[in-house]
């Protein structure tokens, strides 16, 4: 089935405690070994675009947990699935697998609740080199989670415990006898694929609906036998003892972000990542995930699992993701470029001077950007923006976040601008940011893992300005091209941002230029724009932190500045005295 396959997978018979075990390994026996453990009701295929990603660096191992896949149930279900049985396969795999070298474990769901049990209990120590969970907590933090809440009650924490308990309903129904067995040997196994596609939209060929119904009632001992246990007795000593990885889906719908407050008191070494994504991420985003393992094996491998912890206000949400940024070589592009790699982002800087895109590469790198490239591109030329799209794609991979930020400046009334100067200013301020939607938009909807796009417009977008016809119209060209691209995106997981920023402290005044004017009189208008925004000084560094913050939240239009922020309202409730102040302002 397609999505599914493990190619160039080697398969192993594990026997452990009454149960054989499928086991598949990818890459070379002799690299760090990283475990792969799915969850409910999967089977280890649902890693298998993650574990293709990570085979080229990594001995990757996935395993059909007991009752699941290819691997044997035990007789009888019920006590066959407890979290020690578990253990036991476990420890048997790694034995079998890297009987020399402590191994990397990745777990979801189901198996990152194992992975907890496996990196908190006496017997692993020494077996388990890091450990990364996601959408899976460990069932003892939960029940000091409850217990907290129940026994301290506030407003907050008893919405908190009312939020938690109602996205658990599907807990409830598995502990109910026969009837989820009913269910998935019934119409839901079929309606399975279905179902993931349009409330998780993640593909739904990555299930094999003729293992499903077994799987999934098998794996209803794993709540049955677990969950009630022990929540009600949670274990006062379940410290971890490798360094964790915590990757949080903030559209997670079984699992509140909440519940890894206070996680560090039992975690020494934690670092946190979030992700814009709903629960079965190692289907919706593998090329994320893939990224941020690799990182952190590789950190834990070279004896700083604290080097993954970068300074960036951000860095949860951008650490690893690929992020590219025209007009990277000064002002708000530069600052931008910077801000994400302070996140950990690896960051493509582009702009038309190679120069200036160089620089900003390498002090990128300089301030936590694991990985950062200069590329030298006019954005207004369709086929070499062609060219940088295919070569991004082939050379860096599927951009995370595309930041449309190259502009020109150009100042001078109607009748002053010439055909030659409308064209040159909406090739560069309007079509750059087509083609760049265009074909790296197209590259994000194609991969099916969602992304962000961020168009710098501006307050003459919305703003009226005699002094700034061209200019204006190009922006509030870029503005409404956000609008639409956002509505169309908005299906596929892909957020759209158009930036607004007022008036910004950047060169784009002494590099503006101004129709009607000869040579001299446009340079003292250069220096005297440039005198007047530095006055202004507000730095592009703020703007920088205005997109990060407009991707955070996946806001449509963000102004910049206070006057920015003042137009835009002014646009809205009383259009009228913007067109005043529009016919009043002085010539430039």
């Amino acid at each position: 089935m397609s999505g599914v396959t493990l190619e160039g997978a080697r398969e192993r018979r594990v026997r452990t405690g009454g149960v054989e075990l499928c086991v598949a390994e990818l890459g070379d026996p002799s690299w760090p070994t990283v475990v792969l453990v799915h969850g409910y009701p999967d089977s280890k295929e649902v890693w298998s675009q993650v574990a293709s990603r990570l085979s080229d660096r990594f001995h990757v191992v996935l395993y059909d947990v007991r009752g699941h896949g290819r691997s044997s149930a035990p007789q009888p279900l019920r006590g066959g699935f407890t979290l020690e049985k578990l253990t036991d396969d476990f420890l048997a795999v790694v034995d079998a697998v890297s009987p020399d070298r402590p191994v990397h474990l990745v777990g979801h769901d189901w198996g990152s609740v194992q992975g907890w049990e496996f990196t908190t209990v006496r017997r692993t120590e020494g077996r388990i080199a890091s450990f990364t969970s996601m959408s899976g907590p460990s069932l003892d933090h939960f029940g000091h989670w409850i217990n907290g809440r129940i026994k301290r009650p506030t407003p907050r924490r008893v919405g908190q415990l009312l939020s938690q308990g109602a996205k658990s309903w599907y807990v409830y129904a598995l502990h109910t006898p026969v009837l989820p067995e009913l269910a998935w040997r019934g119409p839901l196994a079929k309606a399975w694929p279905r179902l993931l596609e349009r409330v998780e939209r993640v593909p739904g060929d990555g299930y094999p609906t003729s293992s499903l119904p077994s799987d999934a009632a098998h794996g209803a001992w794993l709540y049955r036998d677990n969950v009630r246990p022990r929540l009600r007795r949670p274990r006062p000593d379940a410290y971890a003892h490798a360094p964790v990885q915590l990757i949080t889906p903030l559209g997670d719908a079984f699992l509140s972000e909440r519940l890894n407050d206070g996680l560090e008191q039992w975690v020494p070494q934690l670092t946190r990542r979030t992700l814009r994504a709903r629960h079965w991420v190692p289907r919706s985003r593998p090329d994320q995930l893939a990224s941020w393992i690799s990182e952190f094996v590789t950190s834990v491998e070279g004896g700083r699992p604290e080097a993954v912890t970068v300074s960036g206000k951000y860095a949860d949400r951008f650490g690893g993701q690929l992020v590219l940024v025209t007009g990277a070589g000064s002002g708000i592009g530069r600052a931008t470029a910077y801000a994400f790699a302070e996140s950990g982002a690896r960051v493509i800087a582009v702009d038309r001077d190679a120069e200036s895109a160089t620089r900003t590469a390498e002090m990128s790198r300089l301030i936590g950007s694991p990985e950062a490239w200069a590329e030298t591109v006019d954005v207004s030329d369709e086929q070499a923006m062609e060219k940088l799209a295919a070569k991004v794609a082939a050379e860096y991979g599927v951009v995370d976040v595309l930041v449309n930020n190259a502009g020109i400046g150009l100042g001078g009334s109607f009748f002053d601008t010439s055909p030659e100067d409308w064209k040159k200013v909406l090739d560069v301020n309007l079509w750059g940011v087509i083609h760049g939607c265009r074909l790296f938009g197209r590259q994000m909807a194609e991969r099916g893992q969602g992304g962000h796009i961020v168009n710098t417009a501006s307050a003459a977008a919305y703003q009226p300005s005699k002094a700034l016809p061209a200019y204006s119209t190009s922006k509030a060209a870029v503005l409404m091209l956000s609008e639409c691209l956002r509505a169309e995106l908005a299906g596929q997981g892909i957020g759209v941002s158009a930036i607004c920023p007022g008036f910004v402290n950047t060169n784009i005044t002494s590099t503006a230029r101004f129709a009607g004017v000869d040579a001299d009189e446009e340079k003292r208008r250069q220096k005297r724009s440039a005198r007047l925004y530095g006055l202004r000084n507000y730095p592009p560094e703020k703007v920088a932190d205005a997109i990060l913050r407009a991707v955070v939240r996946n806001e449509a239009v963000v102004p910049v500045t206070p006057e920015a922020r003042g137009a835009r309202l002014l646009s809205r409730v009383a259009p009228r005295a913007l067109r005043a102040i529009a016919r009043l302002e002085p010539p430039l």
